[in-house]
């Protein structure tokens, strides 16, 4: 990795304005659709799709479908990342889009467990790795179109915009579900009312459609990346860049899935975890499934509060990363993941207060973390395989962290019979790895991505 001078001034291919909304509209329909998952993941799938009779396996069923496609994820990684490095990068980002789209709206057709039997958990097993293969080949792409055509000096600032699709899909996803189960009331606030499980759930999955539209129009609007036309038209495409990664920046592809680790942890703890002990009820039967005792739409709610500023933070984490560099940002981020990881019992026995801090607090770290990410990865190697090395950073973290985090904190939370302290101890854990990694690493700041 050469870092002798700034990259020199380059005429971006896109308008600035262009860049912003392509990659921000992609990567919040891309992610409204993982959200969508998520929510069902938690709230609809464990009775419909995953019938046991005991609700601690049919949770865990449900999430091990959700970390089902983290494994897909690296796959779309190299298939997209393969397409993006040899063909462009405008064309890749409209199939990984399609695909999500697609397998999103099929979804809210599937038949349950009592229409189909085993056929319908096998159909919701295959559409959710679509949707982990599309988004293995989604963020990469998006990430590399906004620092591509970013203006000197400001690559972390536009590498923030394709990471606000995560706070701005979670919102949208989770506000939709809010609304259809206002609507659809249920007596019991720890489950959802029978419409709801019936036909209420679906809406989400089906409106998907309308979102990707939106963001196919918005990317056809695209042309290729200066840096990529220029590698292309100076022959150094390479023939297989999957093999070039690895045989040249095989040690950046390790730091880099490090680097993504607490960020992966975190993100799901606080969304698809915390969405679970939040609504779990105080005075269970069964101490392992005791929680805060909190209703769906009153939850939601708090969390949904708890994502304003995980946007807010992560526009403002850009401006900082340009200014301090990406590795010195993130690793005083790190530190502060790994103490919140400590201070999850205090937090959470603190009443509304406490769990809203909780919320907050989380929440903007993740803003903080994530918001970097976005410039730090596609820096770390050449034009010629950057899609492929930073989609398979991103994306292999994605098995360490996103794929077993969920399955691990409710077995964690068991294990504390049903208190959150091992689980906040697992947080600080997977975060001391992360900052090892960065202690590790060189600052990126002012590497020249020409090239």
């Amino acid at each position: 990795m050469s870092s002798a001078a700034p990259s020199v001034a380059h005429s971006p291919a896109n308008p600035r304005s262009r860049v912003i909304v392509a990659t921000l509209i992609g990567t919040t329909v891309e992610f409204y659709d993982f959200y969508v998952y998520a929510t069902a993941a938690v709230l609809v799938f464990p009775y419909l799709f995953f019938p046991t009779g005991n609700e601690t396996t049919a949770l865990l069923s449900s999430f091990a479908v959700f970390g089902a496609a983290m494994i897909a994820r690296p796959l779309g990684a190299i298939f997209f990342g393969h397409l993006g490095d040899k063909h462009g990068r405008k064309t890749t980002l409209i199939g990984a889009l399609l695909t999500m789209g697609i397998a999103t709206f099929l979804i809210g057709l599937l038949p349950t467990y009592a229409m189909a039997g085993w056929l319908a958990p096998l159909l919701l097993v295959i559409l959710r790795l679509a949707q982990g293969f599309a988004i293995g080949g989604e963020w990469s792409g998006a990430a590399l179109v906004a620092t591509e055509n970013a203006p000197h000096g400001q690559r972390a600032w536009y590498g923030t915009f394709p990471q606000l699709g995560a706070p701005l899909g979670f919102i949208i996803a989770n506000g939709l579900f809010l609304i259809i189960a206002l609507l659809l009331p249920s007596d019991d606030p720890s489950r959802p009312s029978a419409e709801f499980l019936d036909w209420g759930w679906r809406i989400p999955f089906l409106f998907s459609i309308v979102m990707v539209g939106i963001g196919l129009w918005v990317r056809l609007n695209l042309v290729e990346s200066t840096v990529f036309t220029n590698t292309r038209q100076a022959g150094k495409i390479r023939r297989l860049p999957l093999a070039s990664v690895f045989k040249n920046h095989w040690r950046k592809l390790i730091l880099g899935t490090f680097f993504m680790l607490a960020t992966y942890v975190l993100f799901y703890l606080m969304t698809a975890f915390s969405l679970s002990y939040g609504r779990a009820p105080i005075d269970a039967v069964a101490p392992a499934l005791t929680g805060l005792g909190y209703s769906y739409n009153s939850f939601v709610l708090m969390m949904i509060g708890g994502v304003v500023f995980f946007g807010i933070f992560t526009l403002l984490s850009g401006p900082w990363a340009d200014r301090f560099g990406r590795r010195t940002t993130l690793i005083w981020v790190t530190l502060g993941i790994i103490l919140f990881g400590l201070l999850w019992v205090p937090m959470l026995a603190a009443g509304f207060i406490g769990v809203m801090a909780w919320l907050i607090l989380g929440f903007t770290l993740m803003g903080m973390t994530f918001g970097p990410m976005g410039a730090l990865l596609p820096e770390l190697f050449p034009t010629n395989v950057r899609y492929t090395g930073s989609g398979i950073s991103y994306n292999a973290s994605s098995i360490l962290g996103a794929a077993v985090a969920p399955i691990i904190a409710v077995a964690l939370w068991t294990l504390g019979d049903g208190s959150p302290f091992w689980v906040g101890i697992y947080l600080s854990a997977m975060a001391s790895l992360t900052l090892i990694a960065l202690i590790l690493s060189k600052e990126t700041k002012d590497v020249d991505i020409m090239h």
